[in-house]
């Protein structure tokens, strides 16, 4: 949807699948080859920003990557779709799990923050005065000696890290820049084409392959297992694993899913797994599925071009067939070509029986919504004094008569889109952090239009009138503790169980966080309930905090007790504003990061529970009960 007057865009043609594979790259690893990675970057048509949109996973030790994890991206027919493939070899020297959008400077800023917790080094210090940062050119310097490097001041150190972006040009192996519809419109809808960006260094080609997505919404959830299988190791016995491929329309085929490895037994039993029918054949039933049984290697890699670890054989089925599964078991010889063509007495190298096979519907967000699902938002708001005061132009809160502030932005980007998704538009609002008149009581929790038996706000501008009234009327004050409302709507969650009801929670801030315990252990008890938080930093803060309780690496754990599913969405508002000043882009930009997650945190709740959407109400519905506020 449009944002205050931002462009619509139209709707997507299809979905695009992307399968992607390396060629021939660089290899970087002194004692084994490199462990590739792809970063997928999208421009954006208004800024020609370039954002981060996914990544493949990391295959071990192979310079021939034949990536499972794909892209989906909705097409546009009208449109010129330009994409970026940064390709990364991954070792434990590497950190780009939060880059900035250049690819190969993303490390930069790990440095820069190092950097700025050091003085620089005293004048009748007797370390140079010419820093490595002031030579013309760092990128093209030699490397000094290392006995030089151990010598230098730390913030001179810093420094010349800062300069070189020495770590992250090791790593960067290549880029490829090409639209959506050069894919498409290649050959059978693939394309090749060469890796570049290291100087003097042929890095090798990327190649693309595009898949129309079928509108085919089920799930295929199965087991297997295998007899007999050919024994590879010398010491042991095998250690097997399963391939799938769904066959091309030009005879090639593209891997759609990989089984976890069972050690030591040529009689493995895989757990069951799922997998969506149109990943195995795109909805098209008769559509050959190859299976390939190997043996694991521990120095081995998987691609298709050169598989190092052992070949045990393969059989083929289709969709079809296998969901014949459902009623009776289903056995398949696994046959090792090359074995069959040498030896005449050669029957098979073992087989593998499919144990079950189920299929389900899958539900989506928009399933739930046209159900009666309703978003409950619930608005959260930093009053600590480190805001600075209110009546000056360089506090956080400064209420401008030309533009509004960064928590006004955010507060309205996020709040416009969510209330379409809640019948009644009414928002529970807090604040935390202030001393509450006439006594100077310290709140936590008080509600922005001072009424503690009903704290809604009547739509999004009921929320920023009621934020404005109480900044002339509270003093900022602190600390920062995030728990106490976190609580108070975990409380409202825990009441409705039934999926009718999904609860969000929009905090802003806009800096370090005091009850980091309390928090983590709020959010893992949040977790189980029918709840979701978003939390948006404003201001010039490193947010690391923040960062933990986002969860994206590392579930938030809390005693012992690891969170049930990741609710927690983090964004720092500086990452969104528009250089030329245009509010309105800028929190279009915000509004699709940090909603961008609720779906799938909706639908994982869901799932969890095991609750189906509700059948669309009728034209007229009767009125029905509120939600539980918090």
């Amino acid at each position: 949807m449009s944002l205050g007057g931002a462009s619509e865009r139209s709707v997507p043609a299809t979905k695009i699948e992307i399968t992607v594979s390396c060629r021939n790259l660089l290899d970087l690893d002194t004692f084994s080859k490199s462990d590739p990675m792809v970063v997928l970057y999208t421009q954006s048509r208004a800024s020609q920003e370039w954002r981060e949109f996914g990544r493949t996973e990391v295959i071990d030790n192979t310079l021939n990557p034949d990536f499972v994890r794909k892209f989906v991206l909705d097409y546009f027919f009208e449109e010129k779709q330009n994409l970026r493939f940064d390709v990364y070899n991954v070792d434990s020297k590497t950190n780009i799990s939060k880059p900035v959008s250049e690819g190969p400077l993303a490390g930069w800023l790990s440095t820069q923050k190092a950097f700025r917790c050091m003085k620089p080094p005293p004048k009748s210090s007797s370390h140079p005065s010419t820093h490595p940062l002031h030579a013309p050119s760092p990128l093209s310097s030699a490397l000094p000696d290392p006995s030089q490097v151990s010598s230098l001041h730390p913030y001179s150190l810093a420094l010349f890290l800062l300069g070189c972006r020495w770590d992250l040009q090791k790593d960067f192996l290549g880029q490829a820049f090409l639209a959506l519809g050069e894919v498409i419109g290649g050959q059978g809808s693939r394309v090749e084409r060469p890796l570049t960006g290291v100087p003097g260094k042929k890095c090798g080609t990327i190649l693309l392959t595009a898949e129309e997505l079928s509108n085919c919404r089920d799930i295929a959830t199965m087991q297997l297992c295998a007899n007999k299988l050919d024994k590879k190791d010398f010491f042991g016995k095998s250690d097997p694993f399963l391939v799938f491929y769904r066959s091309n329309e030009d005879g090639t085929f593209t891997i759609c899913h990989k089984t976890e490895v069972v050690k030591n037994t040529l009689n493995p039993v895989w757990q069951p797994f799922s997998i969506p029918v149109r990943a195995l054949c795109n909805g098209d039933y008769d559509r050959t599925v190859k299976i390939d049984v190997y043996d694991w290697d521990r120095d081995g890699s998987f691609t298709a071009l050169q598989p190092s670890h052992d070949f045990i054989g393969e059989f083929t089925t289709s969709y079809r067939e296998l969901s014949k599964a459902q009623n009776q078991f289903t056995v398949y010889e696994v046959l090792n070509p090359r074995k069959k063509c040498k030896k005449k007495k050669y029957v098979n190298s073992g087989t593998v029986t499919l144990l079950s096979f189920s299929v389900d519907s899958e539900f989506t967000f928009v399933d739930y919504i046209k159900g009666g699902t309703q978003l409950n938002f619930t608005v959260a708001i930093d009053f600590t004094a480190s805001n600075g005061n209110p009546l000056q132009p360089t506090s956080l809160h400064y209420m401008s008569p030309y533009q509004l502030s960064a928590y006004a932005m955010a507060l309205k980007a996020v709040g416009e889109i969510i209330q379409d998704y809640d019948s009644d538009k009414l928002f529970p609002a807090y604040g935390f952090g202030a001393k509450l008149p006439p006594e100077g009581r310290i709140s936590h929790q008080f509600p922005l239009n001072n009424n503690d038996e009903d704290p809604n706000c009547a739509g999004i501008e009921g929320v920023l009138e009621s934020y404005f009234q109480s900044l002339r009327t509270v003093q900022l004050y602190g600390p920062t503790y995030f728990a106490p409302v976190i609580n108070q709507v975990a409380r409202a969650a825990a009441k409705i169980s039934d999926g009718s009801q999904y609860y969000v929670l929009l905090i802003i801030t806009d800096g370090v966080i005091s009850d980091m315990t309390q928090t983590k252990e709020a959010i893992v008890s949040a977790s189980s309930l029918p709840m979701s938080i978003i939390i948006v930093g404003v201001g010039p803060a490193m947010f690391e905090a923040m960062e933990e309780l986002d969860g994206d690496d590392v579930r938030v754990s809390s005693r012992g007790r690891y969170a049930e599913r990741d609710i927690v969405q983090f964004v720092p508002f500086r990452d969104y504003v528009d250089r030329s000043g245009n509010q309105v882009l800028s929190m279009a930009r915000l509004a699709k990061d940090v909603l961008a997650e609720i779906p799938e945190q909706l639908l994982s709740y869901m799932r969890t529970r095991d609750i189906q959407p509700r059948p669309p109400p009728p034209a007229n519905p009767s009125p029905t009960t509120g939600p539980e506020q918090p």
